[in-house]
């Protein structure tokens, strides 16, 4: 028997690319059957009725920031968890830059026993790619991947010194593993606090053009072209690095790219005065960079969207702007930021699905972020147009540096589901 059977649904197939009525069912944590609309349903344990909302794979979100080891008052697996699975997230993938950073077997495997004692959500941890991040020696990427690591990355320490890179990215590419990197040019972006022009001019704050991430990116995809090696940009945010990416892609280099909620959804005009919960790295860009990465989404040119959840406490953000912590969260507000894409008529939500779930499972290797059968019945039900205001202090995070405080948005999760069990209902 059916354990359990999702009726009177609007399901999202990211993989055929279509919002249609009908029904799931799910048996052993697993997708069972996809039932067109008025079709026989099977006999369930426990049938749970949509009532014509949304239901999606989870979302699987690559680059969030846990605080564990060394930071845990910012964050914990068990308020990250339960932030995701409020958010729809059912797969954080974690990034290396803690305290100390994830750069040995011992740590990584740290992470992983607190991950599973106290997150309800899948997490997958990514490890670093030179230890400490400090961009001279490689981390021991065989037998980091042997302990569970799904990726290496150094996140925002960009490795200046090319022949160490090459040599990572070398030996990453003999094991089959999966680099991500930070495409910006190192020296012209350090201490900037914003994207240069009028707006950066007139508030006196220290600015970094854009070039400086089509530099980056530059550098990146030349040392891949050399190395054959696996890559991901984790964050593409101005309009200037998507033609190399585009020649990239069209040169068969395994190549994907990725942006961030914030980016999709704000501009350089949000920090307005001095806002520091809209403080981010890479900053915030023009409008014009706005819609020219939202459209970039929308064509497949950028495959994976992801929160780049980074928590910060309040002692580093009340601070003035240039001296700051940059970083904002985002687990629970993903999905009711995509849908202003949505809501704009930017990008529907098949697409929106492909980007937060279907690519980043296949760029990960995992068979998730698919409505078909066989498929773990990881998902989230949702009203995509359930309104509401945003209150920080609603959130589950340790943290709530959220730019999105007192905005209006659209979009609650009802429900959210791993391996066919409920792990959050909204009440």
């Amino acid at each position: 028997m059916t354990d359990t059977l999702f009726t009177n649904a609007k399901l999202i197939d990211p993989e055929a690319g279509t919002v249609t009525t009908g029904a799931v069912a799910v048996t052993g944590g697993r997708i069972s059957a996809v039932i067109t609309d008025g079709a026989e349903l099977p006999d369930a344990r426990e049938t749970v009725d949509c009532n014509r909302k949304h239901l999606g794979p989870g979302l699987i979100d690559i680059g969030v920031k846990v605080c564990e080891p060394g930071e845990r008052h910012k964050e914990s697996f068990g308020s990250a968890g339960l932030a995701a699975a409020a958010g729809g997230v059912t797969t954080m993938v974690t990034r290396p830059d803690t305290d100390p950073a994830i750069d040995n077997p011992e740590t990584l495997e740290f992470v992983i026993r607190r991950a599973r004692e106290a997150a309800p959500v899948n997490v997958l941890p990514m490890a670093a790619l030179t230890k400490g991040r400090q961009g001279r020696e490689m981390t021991e990427i065989g037998f980091l991947l042997d302990a569970g690591a799904v990726a290496f990355t150094d996140c925002d320490h960009v490795i200046t010194d090319s022949k160490v890179f090459a040599r990572a990215l070398t030996y990453a590419r003999s094991l089959g593993a999966l680099v991500l990197g930070h495409p910006q040019e190192p020296v012209l972006s350090a201490g900037a606090a914003a994207t240069s022009g009028k707006f950066a001019s007139l508030r006196g704050l220290p600015a970094v053009s854009p070039m400086a991430e089509r530099m980056g990116l530059d550098r990146d995809i030349a040392m891949v072209e050399m190395t054959g090696a696996r890559y991901h940009a984790d964050q593409i945010t101005a309009q200037r690095a998507l033609p190399p990416l585009e020649r990239a892609k069209a040169n068969g280099f395994d190549i994907t790219a990725g942006t961030s909620i914030h980016h999709l959804t704000l501009n350089a005009l949000d920090v307005a005065d001095y806002r520091t919960f809209f403080k981010i790295k890479p900053p915030l860009r023009d409008e014009e960079d706005r819609l020219a990465i939202a459209e970039a989404v929308r064509s497949g040119l950028i495959d994976i969207i992801s929160s780049m959840h980074t928590p910060q406490d309040e002692e580093s953000k009340r601070l003035p702007f240039e001296a700051a912590a940059s970083g904002a969260v985002a687990l629970e507000t993903l999905l009711p930021a995509a849908m202003r894409l949505f809501h704009a008529d930017q990008v529907d939500l098949p697409t929106l699905w492909r980007a937060m779930s279907l690519n980043p499972a296949r760029r990960l290797g995992l068979d998730a972020g698919r409505m078909a059968v066989g498929a773990p019945a990881d998902l989230v039900l949702f009203d995509a147009h359930a309104p509401f205001v945003m209150d920080r202090g609603t959130l589950h995070s340790k943290s709530r540096n959220t730019p999105f405080d007192g905005a209006r948005m659209q979009g609650k999760v009802l429900q959210t589901f791993v391996a066919g069990h409920s792990i959050y209902k909204r009440s």
